[in-house]
């Protein structure tokens, strides 16, 4: 990954309150959903890219708005991340 993106990732309980997480997200700022997986026991994670600025922006916008009809159980931003995990999985 270029050094000005990042990755956000919203967990929430449940899959209607990362729907509306994600949806707050992408409105909030300019950031690209790269994919979603079911943890396991009700949870269920989405992850994000774009720019740090942009990324931040739209995890908070998305947690804040899963809130209201879920519970969210983290949320991480990781600026500049290493070009390596990209190899953990689909979702980069």
């Amino acid at each position: 990954m270029a050094n000005n993106l990042a990755i956000g990732m919203i967990e929430t309980v449940g899959l209607t309150a990362l729907l509306e997480a994600a949806d707050a997200a992408l409105k909030a700022a300019d950031v690209e959903m790269t994919g979603w997986d079911k943890v396991g026991s009700g949870l269920a994670t989405g992850f994000f890219k774009g720019e740090v600025a942009a990324v931040k922006a739209a995890v908070e916008a998305g947690a804040e708005a899963g809130g209201q009809v879920g519970q969210i159980v983290c949320v991480n931003v990781i600026p500049r991340p290493h070009d390596d995990l990209g190899d953990l999985g689909d979702w980069m």
